[in-house]
């Protein structure tokens, strides 16, 4: 069975616990958020996702 889950979800799952565990502070987690947030409005959100994309196919065929 393969599970799917976006960079968003992972990326928001690891702040949250980050914040939960109190290793990030509020400002901190704010200024990810809006880096994020302006990030995906430039045109370098096209070449991030490429390697992400790439990077999550490498994972995947590492069990293989």
């Amino acid at each position: 069975m393969f599970l799917t889950i976006s960079a968003l979800a992972l990326f928001g799952l690891l702040l949250a616990l980050l914040l939960r565990f109190k290793a990030l502070g509020i400002g901190a987690a704010v200024v990810a958020l809006l880096f994020g947030f302006y990030l995906s409005r430039t045109g370098a959100a096209a070449s991030i996702d490429q390697v992400m994309n790439a990077l999550a196919d490498a994972v995947r065929d590492v069990g293989n």
